[in-house]
């Protein structure tokens, strides 16, 4: 797969939550002799097994998975950590080869991967970053961000809180020079030349599909799980909590009230919404509905044609 005077390929499955990402990548991956990273802001967190929906081993077909399960709980894992781990993974599977699929809804995790984001020629100033390191270990990575989103709003609207680096950069920019970062012409290089597939499919089916992967959460014990992590100390504050599902779990428990799976419902489908604008600016972008028949040969074509030139 390593293409010589070109950009390395690799694929790109992306898409809203509970619409089949996991196992188009599979399929794909046996097809094509690929390995998939995991691009997941949930699961990459151990014991974070039912509201994260990880692909259980039968469900992999024998195909190696990474980036599932290597975070503990009461870690935090930024978007630069995703970037810094999972380079170099994509790397090895190149070597061997091997073709890289990433596959998740996280999409800062996604862009880190696909693009070298440059950041100003501002040099860099200890004492502001040392300022704002100091904010987010007292008041966590949200109040930074909210700095942001008042001084360059346009910045804040395509980097994530726990972008910490990020966010404290494009601080760092305003208060040494006066400019917003987002001001700065800075080009997007791309690390790979790259086709996104997009899993899609009508949005009632879509939110349908949701609402019966949040029942099926309840059956297969979600507070049970959250409850495990409760007593091994995991508090509301820990980053791993605030996925959707663990949060409104976590807080149900701890005011003795019955599992909200209708709030759940209501945050999934929403989340689903919000991933879908996101993963439409997508460059390289091709829709696909695993729910209509031939859908996969056709994918199967532009993908031969992409691999092949």
């Amino acid at each position: 797969m390593v293409q010589e005077n070109s950009l390395k390929k690799i694929l790109v499955v992306c898409g809203p939550t509970g619409s089949g990402k996991s196992a188009l990548s599979v399929e794909l991956a046996l097809k094509y002799g690929g390995e998939i990273i995991s691009a997941d802001s949930v699961a990459i967190y151990k014991d974070l097994d039912v509201g994260s929906a990880k692909p259980e081993k039968s469900e992999m077909k024998g195909v190696a998975h990474y980036l599932i399960d290597v975070v503990s709980p009461f870690d935090e894992f930024s978007v630069s950590d995703f970037e810094k781990t999972a380079l170099p993974i994509i790397e090895d599977v190149l070597s061997r080869g091997k073709l890289p699929i990433i596959c998740g809804g996280t999409g800062f995790y996604i862009n880190s991967i696909l693009y070298k984001m440059s950041y100003g020629k501002t040099k860099c100033d200890e004492k502001i970053r040392e300022k704002y390191q100091t904010l987010a270990k007292e008041q966590g990575n949200g109040a930074v961000f909210e700095i942001l989103k008042d001084k360059d709003p346009e910045t804040a609207r395509i980097l994530h809180e726990n972008d910490l680096v990020r966010v404290i950069r494009a601080l760092e920019i305003i208060e040494s020079t006066g400019v917003k970062k987002s001001d700065i012409k800075d080009e997007k290089t791309p690390r790979y030349d790259f086709i996104s597939i997009m899993t899609d499919m009508p949005r009632e089916i879509l939110y349908d599909r949701i609402n019966k992967r949040v029942d099926l959460m309840v059956e297969k014990g979600i507070e049970r799980e959250v409850k495990g992590l409760i007593e091994r100390g995991v508090t509301i504050d820990n980053q791993c909590m605030q996925g959707i599902g663990y949060k409104e779990v976590y807080e149900s428990i701890l005011n003795g009230e019955p599992f909200p799976s209708e709030l759940v419902k209501m945050n999934s489908r929403r989340y689903a919404k919000r991933q879908i604008t996101f993963f439409k600016r997508n460059e390289n972008l091709v829709k696909y509905n695993p729910l209509e028949l031939g859908e996969f040969e056709k994918l199967c074509k532009i993908i031969d044609n992409f691999l092949e030139n």
